[in-house]
């Protein structure tokens, strides 16, 4: 029924039915990072993200958040986390494309930026069930520290099967993986950790307190605890082999800032059996394993946030009409809309080429970065929605909200630029290898040329490092993102980067590139293809 006091018009369709891998830096990156193969499966997952249905189960599984229920009807100790059916079907695609771990079992080139490039497109339709994916891939390469565990679990951890329940691990078609390292004295200072670990034959027992554990309901997970020769990394089932509960009781869900899909919890460990993961007193140098992967990870929400966000922005205005005329053809938004996709497609670039070339120094400074940018592109891309965008209805909210978490997780901004630094005084050659990096775009762009040759200088003077490493860090980020921009990007693209990002024609809100960009070619590129 309508009311003539009421007829809804200049209302903007939603942005449903399409192809959310129809983006060209990421199908540029597929390819240039040997994964061409990867096209028709990222094809059909892109179709599957954009479709109504899947978008419905991404509302859903955040109006629904997990309930923790500790105990039964009768008081037995349960310790369960139930979570809406939308999550478990996320999950399951999820799984099926082997977005958690199967690059690990394909030995395909490029299979890692497959992943990356699916990962980016499925994060899209909704972000927090990627937590427990981004841990399941993390924690091959360090279970791999331990022949016997990866002989027992990689094979269920590369599993495309989901199976949901609380079973012994061994007895189910395919594993998740979690991870719980934080306590609430330390924080990223692990080695503060009390949590202790006591040898027992073929285990060890573990008792204490982590302050936040991810995804509480994986079957396994890989944690920190002080045993007698030190900080050591462990392997925790949820069920043990026998089909009794492991010792790990939930205390409470947090009640965080970002998505509502997933949960987080604080669990104590009151005698849990733990495996040992690496050699004693080096769980540090154990799970940074698992670290570098799940940053690459960080690297990628933002990169499928900002790609979201700038989608999201040029359907509003390309489908609103103010003072006169659409959105997208008035140019202080044109100026808007390509000033977001010149950030998304670098964050695209740069975050593929890491997938490919697991570069350290590379990954900490990216890391820093794209993650601290995530929050200001989401927050610009919000606003070209005006008040539309204010309301919880246009999922903008929930894109804002989950933005910082991607710089907080696997440590925050000082964290990131610290880890370059120390990168860089632990292994010289991989400065040199950075640095020859960037100068594979030597003379192809005076702006990124005089960047590089700026950088040189900083890394020259080692006097106030730790004052200066922020600076130093975003200045590695950006000639890099700038060098594969040059080398492999769109020259419209790239060209912006370089006049607004290094050469200092910018200003410090989204939407100041200069005078003489190709705003169209800019804003075409990215803009959702229907």
């Amino acid at each position: 029924m309508t009311h003539a006091t009421h007829e809804v018009t200049n209302q903007v369709p939603p942005l449903e039915g399409h192809d959310v891998s129809a983006d060209p830096a990421l199908l540029e990156a597929l390819h240039r990072g040997g994964a061409g193969w990867a096209e028709p499966e990222l094809r059909e997952l892109g179709a599957l993200a954009g479709s109504p249905h899947v978008q419905a189960l991404g509302r859903q599984a955040n109006a629904h958040p997990p309930v923790l229920h500790t105990h039964d009807r009768y008081g037995h100790r349960v310790d369960e986390v139930e979570f809406h059916p939308a999550w478990h079907e996320l999950m399951t695609t999820a799984v099926a494309h082997g977005l958690h771990a199967s690059p690990w079992r394909d030995d395909r080139p490029g299979a890692h930026v497959a992943r990356a490039a699916k990962f980016l497109v499925w994060s899209q339709a909704e972000a927090g069930h990627g937590c427990p994916i981004s841990m399941t891939y993390a924690a091959v390469p360090a279970l791999r520290t331990t022949p016997a565990l990866a002989e027992r679990f990689e094979p269920l951890l590369a599993s495309r099967e989901y199976d949901f329940g609380l079973r012994a691990p061994e007895g189910k078609r395919g594993l998740i993986a979690g991870m719980s390292m934080t306590e609430k004295q330390g924080g990223s200072d692990v080695r503060a950790n009390t949590t202790r670990a006591v040898p027992a034959g073929d285990h060890h027992v573990i008792t204490g307190h982590k302050w936040f554990t991810s995804a509480p309901m994986s079957d396994l997970f890989l944690t920190l605890a002080q045993a007698p020769g030190g900080l050591s990394c462990f392997l925790l089932p949820r069920v043990l082999p026998d089909g009794t509960r492991n010792a790990l009781f939930f205390q409470r869900l947090k009640d965080k800032l970002g998505n509502r899909s997933n949960a987080s919890a604080e669990v104590e460990y009151d005698g849990a059996v733990g495996w040992l993961v690496g050699e004693e007193g080096r769980g540090v140098r154990t799970i940074i394993e698992m670290v570098n992967s799940t940053r690459l990870d960080c690297v990628l929400g933002s990169a499928s946030g900002m790609r979201l966000g700038v989608t999201q922005a040029a359907h509003h205005a390309a489908h609103r009409r103010a003072f006169g005329s659409y959105l997208v053809d008035q140019p202080a938004m044109r100026n808007v809309l390509a000033d977001l996709a010149v950030e998304s497609e670098a964050a695209t670039a740069v975050a593929l080429w890491l997938a490919g070339n697991r570069s350290r120094l590379g990954l900490a400074v990216t890391k820093y970065w794209v993650c601290k940018r995530g929050p200001a592109h989401a927050a610009e891309a919000l606003e070209c929605l005006g008040g539309n965008g204010y309301v919880e209805d246009s999922g903008m909210p929930r894109l804002f909200r989950e933005s910082p978490l991607m710089s907080i997780w696997e440590g925050s901004g000082n964290v990131a630029a610290l880890d370059a630094l120390r990168a860089m005084a632990r292994e010289p050659e991989a400065v040199a290898e950075f640095l020859a990096e960037l100068d594979a775009a030597r003379g192809a762009d005076r702006r990124l040329d005089a960047a590089v040759d700026a950088i040189r200088d900083e890394l020259a003077d080692p006097a106030d490092l730790e004052v200066r490493a922020r600076r130093l860090v975003e200045r590695m980020a950006l000639a890099l993102q700038g060098s594969l921009l040059v080398r492999y990007g769109n020259p419209a693209v790239a060209d912006a980067f370089c006049a607004s990002r290094l050469s200092g024609d910018w200003g410090v809100a989204f939407g100041t590139l200069p005078r003489g960009v190709d705003f169209a070619a800019i804003v075409e590129r990215g803009s959702p293809k229907l």
